[in-house]
């Protein structure tokens, strides 16, 4: 896979020492990333700072660069999918697709301008609403979708005017850093900068003075770390956190139908996505029917390395959450759920689970009330919809849900009574760079995408010109 280093003002910049990467197919460390050292990181915010000076200046050229940046990972996809595979664990066609996906995200944000809007126009005076970039952005990112989540952040971030460090997740660096050079030669020197390291490297960063932003996809502990080490500083924050979304199915669905859709958003990535479907209330009636689509399915997928022909579902990323969903799963079983596919992990190196599908659990088991971040689905029967919606409804967490019906109009009307950041009806996890993504109560604060994601990056400036 070759040597790896960080992007710090323009550069190709080891490090002294380096950390472990493990392929989680094998559970081995296949490759060393650059641990990045505090003097380091403050050479990276500190180009990053004085780009923004010049960055900031010229919307045109920032379109164009986003648009050329676009190009350059267009062109290099087929490389960044294998290393993306190699250390996140995902089929490498979704992996080179997650490449492609940068792309198209720069690509919209370059299109994208920042409004000016006329406030008051008459003999007195003329004022304006302008919006202005906030300076330096750190942002950090998680395991799951390394790529994607970087450019949510800086492709809007750069087109805002501000300049970024980025930090990926420990456990998939390569693919990331790569990526740094991919751009090095394509973006301004400190515009776009990309360092790695563990935990303490994200603590510098958002402690750090000269960071006027930090944008955060992860957990909601940390998630809660993150704002209170930014508020000594009042720096602006985005936090995109944990989600327990519920699917409900209506009365009057195609059972067969409905659940082919149901596994993929519950079990795509091996459910390690943020958004994906994690409980599935079912009216009575149906449950036994949907229980069993979704278990043929569970059965029929392959399970292997994402780099093997055929893989659907690889391994889980990393050892501690390969274990926190075995334990949730063991949880359930003990409590007197029943394995209707899958229950546990497969007999082979690496951190391979197999697709699970739970029943006879309801609210109050670990696996419903948790977010499990994994390929184990919990499938509840309910009674009536407002039960369902009450139960549904009733969690921290608000990130994004789902209503399933024959009658789109009747789904939302449900829809609309989720307490979510996202209601989608007769899908899940549709996501596109023009739709704003957030999550109510503790999912997060703030939104990510389209044109409400790029006022995100900027203050609000009012210019008020005296006509007397």
């Amino acid at each position: 896979m070759g040597d790896y280093v960080m992007t710090i003002d323009g550069q190709a910049v080891p490090a002294e020492q380096t950390f472990g990467v493990i392929n989680p197919a094998t559970g081995e460390v296949f490759a060393q990333a650059p641990e990045c050292t505090r003097e380091q990181l403050d050479a990276a915010l500190e180009s990053a700072h004085k780009a923004q000076l010049s960055w900031k200046t010229d919307a045109a050229a920032r379109a164009e660069a986003l648009l050329a940046a676009a190009d350059a990972v267009d062109a290099a996809a087929s490389e960044l999918g294998p290393l993306l595979t190699a250390e996140q664990g995902k089929p490498v066609a979704q992996a080179i697709g997650e490449a492609k996906g940068v792309a198209l995200w720069l690509r919209h944000f370059a299109k994208l301008d920042l409004p000016r809007e006329v406030i008051q126009d008459d003999e007195r005076v003329f004022a304006e609403v302008v919006r202005r970039p906030v300076g330096v952005v750190a942002a950090i990112t998680p395991w799951n979708f390394p790529l994607s989540m970087a450019a949510w952040k800086f492709a809007p971030a750069l087109r805002a005017g501000n300049t970024v460090v980025v930090k990926p997740s420990p456990y998939t660096p390569l693919a990331t850093l790569r990526l740094g050079e991919v751009l090095r030669d394509v973006l301004p020197p400190g515009v776009l900068n990309i360092v790695s390291g563990g935990d303490e490297l994200g603590g510098w960063m958002t402690s750090h003075p000269l960071v006027r932003k930090i944008s955060f996809t992860g957990s909601v502990a940390t998630g809660k770390k993150v704002a209170a080490a930014a508020a000594p500083d009042l720096k602006r924050i985005t936090l995109e956190l944990g989600g327990n979304d519920p699917a409900i199915v209506l009365d009057d669905v195609e059972v067969e139908e409905v659940a082919a859709k149901l596994f993929h958003s519950a079990f795509r990535n091996s459910g390690q996505v943020c958004i994906a479907v994690k409980r599935v209330y079912v009216p009575e009636r149906l449950h036994d029917d949907l229980v069993d689509a979704l278990a043929a399915k569970a059965r029929a997928a392959k399970v292997d390395d994402g780099m093997a022909e055929g893989t659907d579902l690889g391994p889980i990323n990393n050892k501690p959450q390969f274990e926190r969903v075995s334990e949730l799963v063991s949880d359930a079983l003990r409590n007197g759920a029943t394995a209707v596919a899958g229950g546990g992990p497969l007999d082979r190196p690496g951190y391979f689970f197999a697709p699970t599908v739970l029943t006879g659990v309801s609210d109050g088991t670990r696996i419903v009330d948790e977010e499990q971040f994994g390929p184990a689905l919990p499938v509840i029967p309910y009674r009536d919809v407002d039960d369902a919606l009450a139960r549904a409804n009733a969690t921290t967490f608000g990130l994004g849900g789902s209503v399933w019906s024959a009658d789109p109009d009747r789904a939302a009307d449900v829809a609309e009574r989720l307490e979510t950041g996202t209601a989608w009806i007769n899908t899940h996890a549709a996501l596109a760079p023009h739709q704003p993504f957030g999550g109510a109560k503790w999912s997060g604060i703030g939104v990510e995408n389209g044109s409400w994601g790029l006022l995100g990056y900027t203050e609000i400036q009012v210019v008020h010109r005296s006509k007397r």
